[in-house]
């Protein structure tokens, strides 16, 4: 076999190496979203169920908020004693953009994922210009944890390692 036949031959079998090695996800880190009520009537593939307060109802696949949205926070034991709630604050962006949703999106439910699983819901009675969002349970500590390495606490500067 000719040198550049090797070559070709070695080439071709690293290949199906490179792209499994490629279709790996990163890890995954600990992520925030929220979700507003969609309706009935929308795409079904734009939409997930979920049961906020016992009924089943849609909600949007996109996110209204994520993580990177959170400027800071702080945890605090949830009253049923599992687990944690958070305060959260919006950066400046996140806080008009948020404002002009929970405005358009009057009694309507916002469902909080953690890391993908729905932790609480809250339903929107008026427009939310505060800036500020509450998870009231549902957050493990591990994820507390991840959370602090991620973003600073509110009040502080710079995120916990």
């Amino acid at each position: 076999m000719t040198l550049p036949r090797l070559f070709a031959v070695v080439l071709l079998a690293l290949c199906p190496g490179l792209t499994a090695h490629a279709g790996g996800k990163k890890g995954e880190k600990t992520g925030i979203t929220f979700h507003i009520q969609a309706d009935p009537t929308d795409n079904p593939k734009m939409i997930f169920s979920a049961s906020p307060m016992g009924k089943e109802l849609p909600f949007r696949r996109n996110p209204e908020l994520v993580t990177k949205d959170i400027a800071a926070f702080n945890p605090f034991p949830s009253q049923d004693g599992e687990g944690y709630g958070a305060l959260l604050q919006l950066s400046p962006s996140a806080k008009n953009r948020f404002a002009a949703i929970s405005n358009a999106s009057v009694n309507r439910w916002l469902v909080a994922m953690v890391n993908g699983r729905v932790v609480d819901a809250v339903l929107i009675d008026k427009q939310v210009d505060d800036g500020y969002m509450v998870i009231w349970k549902g957050i493990g500590k591990a994820e507390i944890d991840a959370f602090d390495a991620m973003v600073p606490r509110i009040g502080e500067k710079k995120p916990r390692l």
